[in-house]
């Protein structure tokens, strides 16, 4: 068997490198460790993680994250991944590039096969505890607005972009006259939290079981430029 056979192999993808990380799991041996110590040592690994720094960045990150991301946990780090339209390159390199430069992390990007879906990601401990996101799945949890969030406007609204920018729309139909702005989950209580941000903006939402929507075309109009919808 030629000594390259497990190359770009995982114990998460194959059964071999499975049974061989179980088994040295078993009798405590961990092959990388002098290698691990030496790239700490460089610099080339993190020893160390630090808080996030609460800004207007984090607050767009934690927003998308929780509109349209996936966190995952694994024995020695998790896994953060933000999905995208294939057809989306705005959204795709805005995103790339804000995990790059809060988690100092250059993330990878990749084509689902046969599917128009780009997934964003990134491997690195305490994730969820640093962004303050739940782990995957978060349907049936309490969503919590971070108060760093709620006490400054701009970091709200940087908040509101995030959760549009992954579950909003924007959709003008002239010849009926019709303006709409909507952000659509089924977590109950992310819907309530972005109704009372909205409306502590100075808006004034309608909801519904699981839509959030302004339909004034004023108001369409000043919140699509507020949170900068759309602009890459």
């Amino acid at each position: 068997m030629p000594s390259n056979w497990n190359k770009g192999k995982t114990k998460y993808t194959n059964l071999s490198v499975k049974k061989i990380s179980d088994t040295m799991k078993e009798k405590r041996i961990d092959n990388f460790k002098i290698w691990r110590d030496k790239m700490k040592m460089e610099g080339k690994i993190k020893s160390e993680y630090l808080p996030l720094e609460k800004d207007g960045d984090l607050a767009e990150l934690i927003g998308v994250v929780l509109g349209d991301g996936h966190i995952r946990s694994y024995p020695r780090a998790e896994e953060l991944s933000i999905f995208s339209n294939s057809n989306n390159p705005g959204f795709i390199n805005r995103y790339s590039l804000l995990i790059e430069k809060i988690f100092n992390k250059k993330p990878t990007t990749k084509q689902h096969s046969g599917k128009n879906c780009v997934r964003i990601r990134i491997y690195q401990k305490l994730i969820s505890e640093r962004l303050g996101v739940p782990f995957s799945p978060r349907a049936n949890l309490k969503i919590v607005i971070p108060r760093w969030i709620i006490s400054d406007k701009k970091y709200i609204v940087r908040y509101l972009r995030g959760l549009y920018e992954a579950e909003g729309s924007y959709s003008v139909h002239k010849a009926t006259y019709t303006y709409k702005v909507q952000f659509s989950n089924r977590n109950v209580s992310m819907l309530e939290n972005v109704f009372k941000l909205v409306s502590k903006l100075g808006f004034h939402p309608h909801k519904s079981k699981y839509m959030i929507q302004l339909s004034r075309k004023k108001e369409v109009s000043e919140f699509i430029k507020l949170i900068e919808f759309r602009k890459y």
